[in-house]
Order: C-alpha cells, then sequence, then structure tokens
C-alpha cells in the first residue's frame, strides 16, 4: 500500500476515535447535569410541605399561627398548673387541671403537625405569654382566681376568634384541621370559665 494512502488511513482512523471519544464524554455530562437537576426539583418539591417555606410564601400566615398557637398552649398548661396550687376556688382550681389536661393533648397534637411540616416550635412560651405567667405566679388566693379567672375569659375569646379564622381561610389543610377540631374544645373552656366568672360577681 503506498505510502500516502496509509498515512490517510490511519488519520481518518484517529479522527474518529476522537469523536467517539467526545461524544460519550458529552454523553456523561449532560446525565449528570440532568441528575443534579431531578435532585433539585425533589428537594423543592419537599419544600411545598414546609409552611411558609420558600416555595409558597402564601403559608407564613398559617405558620405564624402554628407558633402562635403552641405558645399559647404551653402558657395555659403553665397557669394550668399554677391554678392547682395558688387558687382559693375549687371551681378554679378544677379548670386549671382541665387546662393542664386538655391544652397537654392539644400541644401533642400541633407538635405532630408541625414537624409533619418542617416547623419546629419553641419549647418555651413566647415572651408575652411568660408575662402572664410571671404576673398570676405572684398571686394567691382570691386575688389569684380574679386575675387568672379574667385572663382566661380574654385569652379564650381571642384563641376561638383565631382558631376560627384558621380553620376558615387557613391555607395548609394539616393546620385547618388541627383548628377545627380543637375549637369545639376551646369554645367549651370559654363557656366554663365565663360561668366561673358570673358566680363570682353573685
Amino acid at each position: 500500500m503506498p505510502f500516502g494512502l496509509m498515512a490517510f488511513l490511519a488519520f481518518a482512523s484517529g479522527c474518529g476515535g476522537g469523536t467517539s471519544t467526545d461524544t460519550t464524554t458529552s454523553g456523561d455530562t449532560s446525565t449528570t447535569v440532568s441528575t443534579t437537576t431531578d435532585t433539585s426539583t425533589d428537594a423543592s418539591a419537599s419544600n411545598t410541605t414546609a409552611i411558609g417555606g420558600n416555595s409558597d410564601t402564601s403559608m407564613a400566615e398559617d405558620r405564624e399561627f402554628v407558633m402562635e398557637a403552641a405558645s399559647g398552649g404551653l402558657m395555659e398548661v403553665a397557669l394550668g398548673k399554677i391554678a392547682a396550687t395558688n387558687a382559693a376556688s375549687a371551681q378554679v382550681k378544677e379548670f386549671g387541671r382541665m387546662m393542664v389536661t386538655d391544652h397537654t393533648k392539644a400541644n401533642a397534637e400541633l407538635k405532630a403537625v408541625a414537624a409533619k411540616k418542617n416547623v419546629t416550635v419553641s419549647p418555651h412560651p413566647m415572651e408575652k405569654h411568660q408575662k402572664h405567667i410571671d404576673e398570676l405566679q405572684a398571686k394567691k388566693g382570691a386575688d389569684f382566681d380574679k386575675a387568672y379567672v379574667e385572663m382566661m375569659v380574654d385569652d379564650h375569646k381571642e384563641d376561638v376568634s383565631k382558631f376560627e379564622d384558621e380553620a376558615s381561610k387557613g391555607n395548609d389543610a394539616d393546620v385547618k384541621v388541627f383548628a377545627t377540631k380543637t375549637l369545639p374544645v376551646l369554645k367549651k373552656h370559654l363557656e366554663h370559665i365565663q360561668k366561673i366568672q358570673d358566680g363570682m360577681k353573685k
């Protein structure tokens, strides 16, 4: 075979090999990018379950509700325990024990909902709720009864309003279910404490 023909065939073979290698490399790179994109998409989809997450800022109000309700529940339990020891009235003591039982249960249910939504609730009450705890902890007897009952009436009126709003206008289905389920309990508490308050006025 003439030298010129042999040189041409060798050159053609080399070019073909180079092209094959480039194609494979390009294919691998494409696969890697595709995998990265899928992972990003999955992460974004996962974030849609997080209340107030970057993927759905419209649920920020639900997140705020959860945080407020969790803190308020902790306050109710703390004040209920104080009522059991500091109150003079047997009815107030009984109401305090009911607060501990009912709100401990509600707190656990809300914590489970929050965990499902990637929301970490604080194990401590907010400053405004802690203030009520500190104020009432310093009172005893009839003074405690009056202050506690007034505070419980006002607090439960506010709670009922907030839970009604969340149950009807909330964005997150699970949070709405919690609000709807807990609302009758709060209404029962409000009715109960109002009766105690009416009895104290006589």
